[in-house]
């Protein structure tokens, strides 16, 4: 089974095929798996490179030139998602590695036990230039901590003298290096220890998403505070990102080194390729259903949830393979955002249940002109009847209401199929009329719907307190702003006797580390974040509702339902009908199968979406040719073939690499060093300037 990455980025040559074609043909062979990055190539040479593609040979495709480090990173991101990966070759597009290269990087790793126990964060080879193919031309460096500065290592040395010999360096050249990437070092198994001790300080980490909601800052730096004075031996260090895709490229890349957060909020579609590398994520049935620190435990130091306590739908959506990886923390789903006043005007009732057939007529019809080319509904020379903002949701929403074919729970892929082009096709027939566009094409819906020019803006309940005339939060200029009446909705529906919609929103997981108290400590704090405190506090920020009937039952949440409308702010009417759109249909709520890829798979749900709509923009003809290579460059650019010939059995990828962790850590320290170097330059510079003076 191949247990080696040959990462080699393309740009502009063709030598991979050579060196490709050279290491097929070695004793290696059967350990290699090919990851070509097509960097952003010009189509000629992008064909010829998708036609490396093997069962043996993956290519990535950037839409742009991300540059060797960028390229880099992309490929050893695949090839952690990838089962059995041990070693990470990096090698450059124009290096002809001989019969000994790999073998002799090999050699290395596997005897790091004689060279005293001192880790090897990475081995690079000796690389010879054409001009003079005995004479070392790029090669390692150590840092010269002393005097600063870089100290190449045996570089324009003659290849004939140096032999097998090999030398220590701080770090090499990335032309061929090997590293580890599933190595011997592992985190063992989460154990929940016999007590918590309190006696021994802790700090544990927590990664969060906020964008520009200050007052849901306030409410995690309350929530720590709070925390720590029932457990004032943990410290708890929040990180906020703006967004979930962030959190999920950062933890992805903290795996390896094992720097990854203590605690996260994520979703199950990220965690499951978290937990990919072995016992990267704990488990948490175990810890759930302990009696002196599970949910309710009679140890804890707050009131917390106990299980029966928990929406039990929520506490499902947290499994991946019948294990528990994630407690809920919010929920949220879609809904429609209208404007009742202007769908009145066109001549229509709004239904308490909107259909798609409903949306499309009205959104039509309200293309109408002037003969001054303004529309005849807001009088205004700019309208988008219908926009949508999470396109992965509207397909995946689509789809489920029609009982047509998304993903099976095991991870085959059934997105591409006769249904989904029925849908694209019409979607793309109201792109081309200008009636529906998307937040990707267009902007923000809530920005056109409150300056009256959008009639139904779809977008997340957890969203709401941007949405209407009096939304609280606006991110257009007053005097653009729109009277009108707004009303919530349910997506659109294929069937309004049968409704289906997403159920969303942020859980959280907690990751291993080698201390188990420090784990517990994490588990702890999770647990705070369900206390009715919290959970109140939050979900009053925006359409989110509470994950356990404790708090939807609290006296103090059932006050702020019914004071709906009292004011535009906390009570702000639109909001508390979102958070009622959840709380009233929770059992027409559906969530996708979770599996590693899924996050992928929504990905490219959205993308035939987007695409549709800008080539129906575009006046292309939106016909089965089309759909033909949809379907097929969407399947190669989100990988869905090798998620796909994967998903019939998971594999332990194996223990976590010490060797990783010394390369990225020598990195930091390299570049540490380096930014002393040149301080110390300019300060001798200044002190000369000023003797000088």
């Amino acid at each position: 089974m191949a247990d080696i990455a040959v990462i080699i980025p393309v740009f502009g040559r063709e030598d991979v095929f050579t060196t490709v074609s050279f290491l097929r043909g070695t004793a290696d062979a059967p350990r290699l798996r090919f990851i070509v990055i097509d960097n952003g190539n010009a189509p000629a040479l992008s064909e010829r490179l998708a036609a490396l593609a093997a069962s043996d040979c993956e290519v990535v495709k950037l839409p742009t030139n991300r540059g060797g480090s960028g390229a880099y990173r992309a490929g050893m991101m695949r090839a952690m998602e990838m089962e059995g990966i041990a070693y990470l070759w990096l090698l450059d597009d124009d290096a002809m590695p001989n019969e000994r290269t790999l073998p002799g990087l090999l050699s290395v790793f596997q005897e790091e036990g004689a060279r005293g126990g001192k880790p090897v964060g990475a081995v690079g080879s000796a690389m010879l230039g054409k001009a003079f193919p005995f004479k070392v031309t790029e090669v390692g460096s150590r840092v010269r901590t002393w005097r600063g500065g870089m100290k190449r290592r045996l570089w324009a040395k003659d290849i004939r003298d140096l032999g097998d010999r090999t030398d220590d360096v701080d770090f090499c050249a990335a032309a061929s290096l090997l590293t580890g990437c599933h190595g011997p070092m592992a985190i063992d198994t989460f154990s929940v220890p016999e007590k918590f001790d309190s006696s021994r300080n802790m700090e544990i980490t927590f990664w969060a998403k906020n964008d520009t909601n200050k007052t849901q800052t306030k409410i995690y730096a309350d929530a720590i505070d709070s925390f720590e004075k029932l457990y004032p031996n943990v410290k708890v260090n929040l990180r906020l990102y703006t967004n979930y895709g962030d959190i999920y490229n950062d933890v992805i890349t903290n795996i390896a080194t094992r720097t990854t957060p203590n605690v996260c909020i994520t979703y199950p579609d990220h965690i499951a390729t978290y937990k990919t590398g072995a016992n990267v994520v704990v488990p948490l049935d175990e810890l759930i259903a302990d009696e002196q620190y599970g949910l309710g435990g009679t140890e804890l130091a707050f009131d917390g949830p106990s299980v029966s306590e928990v929406i039990p739908q929520f506490l499902e959506e947290g499994k991946i393979d019948g294990v528990t990886y994630a407690i809920p923390f919010m929920r949220s789903t879609e809904a429609c955002y209208v404007n009742k006043s202007y769908v009145e005007k066109l001549g229509y009732e709004l239904p308490e249940v909107l259909t798609w057939d409903f949306i499309w007529e009205v959104s039509e019809a309200a293309m109408e002109k002037d003969k001054n080319g303004n529309f005849l509904v807001n009088g205004q020379n700019v309208l988008i009847p219908f926009i949508y903002k999470s396109t992965d949701n509207m397909m995946i929403q689509m789809l489920k209401q029609l009982n047509a074919g998304y993903s099976t729970d095991g991870g085959e892929i059934l997105l591409f199929n006769d249904t989904t082009k029925q849908l694209l096709q019409e979607i793309g027939g109201h792109a081309q009329t200008r009636a529906f566009s998307t937040f990707a094409v267009a902007g923000y819906p809530a920005n056109f719907l409150n300056a009256g020019q959008c009639i139904f803006a779809v977008d997340s309940t957890a969203g709401a307190t941007w949405m209407g005339s009096d939304a609280p939060l606006v991110d257009i200029s007053e005097s653009k702003l729109v009277q009108f009446e707004t009303a919530v909705r349910m997506v659109p529906q294929a069937d309004p006797e049968n409704p289906q919609m997403i159920s969303q929103g942020p859980s959280v997981c907690i990751f291993n580390k080698p201390d188990s108290q420090e784990v517990l400590a994490s588990w702890l704090f999770a647990q705070y974040l369900m206390t009715d405190d919290v959970q109140i506090a939050y979900s009053s920020t925006e359409g989110y509702v509470p994950v356990t009937g404790k708090a939807r039952e609290n006296e103090r949440y059932q006050d702020y339902l019914a004071r709906k409308g009292e004011d535009n702010k906390e009570h702000y009417s639109v909001k508390i009908e979102a958070a009622e759109l959840m709380l009233d249909n929770v059992e027409h709520t559906f969530v996708t199968p979770v599996f590693n890829g899924s996050a992928s798979l929504r990905d490219a749900a959205g993308h035939l979406v987007e695409d549709t709509v800008k080539s129906a923009r575009r006046k292309k003809p939106v016909d089965e040719a089309y759909f033909s290579s949809l379907f097929a460059d969407t399947e190669k650019l989100y990988r869905l073939d090798q998620i796909a010939s994967s998903s019939g059995g998971k594999k332990e990828l194996g223990p976590l690499p010490a060797t990783s962790i010394a390369l990225l850590a020598g990195l930091a320290v390299i570049w540490f060093l380096i930014g002393c170097y040149m301080l110390t330059g300019y300060i001798k510079k200044r002190k000369t300037e000023n003797k000088q003076g």
